[in-house]
């Protein structure tokens, strides 16, 4: 995170790069760590399970963990069946070369769309089919750092929010989102933030990650919206007229968002559009709603539903169809569902630092809305089983995780075991998993007008200068991190 005039310096190297968390150092399990309740044989990653959850809960895992002996780990993805036991592992960093993993998306062909990022700098998205453990098209980007990107039109098109995209040599900051057509291989639209900021206005480092632009959803034809996370804003754009159509938010008013991740449109029953987001730095996940209806009337929006108590940075919340809200507690390492009320009635926990979460076959997206649901307020998470504050337990859930590959039952062939050796870091799509399936794979890499800041060149893959030194910091054993 750049300082800014709203932070003293002390406080910006406190909170480096949208870090502000302690996070606990390797040692005895935490004294008031309550039992399990669970069903089945979970295992060592389950928390509280009160209700059996409704199908598979995908999790995308970075893949870092702070503290004194913490560092780079294996980015993957983790399957987990409805009682809290392991269906299966991707482990994305050995297959596929993938240093930072970022958002997963369930499709109507029970499918997933997911958005990494490799050691190569560069944006690999691809099908992957949890039945089959494979590809089954791909496609990179030359754009280092993306978060999201989702396929939109019926699978034609690709909307990706890109990000980290100053061009030193012009300049100029080149952080956009975009849609990119997979039948011509050209970017068929292109919004630029430079064009609709006034940096002078804001209190980012427009040389450096100026927008951080984390998560862009196609909520209906021509509407996108988009997390500026580094405004404190979630936006509308409008296609049609290159306008921003809505506002949530303002950069530096931090009580309404701080340093957002993946909001998510809802409307409500009589139509009332409304956003869930995670409030990552408010530690807190809360929901606006707009009751005049009015997209572009910013001043509407009204706090309608808050979720606070033991979460850790906090990055996506999905609103299920059954009104509980699937959370993703970032530095908690685990997953939620939780009532509308904020009773935990599903948990699950896998180390080191989860970022996304989806459940099949539910969507991202949809769900009644608190209003809805007659459950406005503020409401406090209750019944979890607090196997963060256990540093052992955590340990013990990544090994297990570290050894499954492929379904955990160990009849898919595992993806450490290629026989091929090797690894396709994201740049040769043409790999034999695409190649089993008779589909042909995308191959064009796209290029960008911005810098090649390699965030791999700190020797904190997917991490800035700043956070670099913070890494130091946690490597020297003061318990400093960096949120990212």
């Amino acid at each position: 995170m750049q300082a800014t005039s709203r932070r003293p310096l002390a406080a910006a190297v406190a909170v480096l790069c949208c870090l502000s968390m302690v996070v606990p150092v390797a040692g005895a399990p935490s004294a008031d760590a309550r039992p399990v309740a669970s069903q089945g044989s979970p295992g060592p990653c389950a928390g509280t399970v009160t209700s059996p959850a409704n199908g598979t809960t995908v999790i995308s895992v970075q893949g870092f963990e702070f503290g004194q002996d913490g560092g780079k780990r294996p980015a993957k993805l983790v399957g987990v069946g409805p009682s809290g036991d392991i269906e299966w592992v991707h482990q994305s960093a050995e297959k596929y070369d993938v240093v930072w993993g970022y958002d997963v998306d369930p499709m109507d062909n029970g499918n997933l769309f997911v958005t990494a990022t490799t050691r190569g700098h560069e944006t690999l998205v691809y099908e992957f089919d949890p039945d089959t453990q494979e590809r089954v098209w791909s496609k990179t980007f030359d754009l280092g750092d993306t978060h999201d990107a989702d396929l939109i039109n019926d699978g034609e098109a690709i909307l990706l929010a890109n990000m980290r995209n100053y061009n030193a040599s012009a300049e100029r900051n080149d952080d956009r989102i975009f849609v990119y057509n997979r039948t011509t291989e050209e970017i068929e639209w292109e919004w630029r933030f430079d064009d609709h900021y006034e940096p002078q206005n804001l209190e980012e480092n427009y040389t450096d990650d100026w927008t951080h632009v984390n998560d862009v959803d196609k909520i209906s034809d021509g509407l996108y919206l988009a997390s500026p996370r580094n405004f404190d804003q979630a936006i509308v754009v409008n296609r049609s007229t290159n306008d921003i159509a809505m506002t949530l938010g303002e950069d530096g008013e931090t009580d309404i968002l701080n340093e957002q991740h993946n909001p998510d449109y809802l409307e409500s029953g009589n139509g009332t559009p409304t956003l869930i987001v995670g409030d990552s730095e408010n530690d807190r996940i809360v929901e606006y709603a707009n009751p005049d209806g009015d997209l572009t009337d910013g001043d509407g929006w009204n706090r309608t539903w808050t979720l606070t108590g033991d979460l850790n940075w906090p990055r996506d919340a999905d609103r299920l169809p059954s009104g509980n809200t699937l959370v993703t507690d970032s530095s908690n390492h685990r997953v939620l569902e939780v009532t509308p009320e904020g009773e935990v009635v599903w948990e699950f926990y896998a180390p080191w630092l989860v970022y996304d979460a989806a459940r099949i076959p539910a969507g991202e997206h949809g769900g009644p809305t608190a209003m809805d649901l007659n459950a406005t307020g503020t409401h406090e998470i209750r019944g979890d089983s607090d196997l963060h504050k256990n540093q052992s337990r955590l340990s013990e859930c990544h090994a297990v995780l570290e050894n499954v590959s492929g379904l955990a039952n160990g009849t898919t062939e595992s993806a450490l075991d290629d026989e091929s050796g090797e690894s396709d870091g994201g740049t040769d799509a043409t790999s034999d998993d695409a190649e089993s399936t008779g589909e042909e794979s995308d191959e064009t890499n796209i290029g960008s007008d911005g810098g090649d800041d390699d965030p791999t060149s700190t020797g904190v893959p997917g991490f800035g200068p700043l956070a670099a030194l913070a890494g130091l910091f946690v490597a020297l054993g003061t318990g400093m991190g960096r949120r990212r």
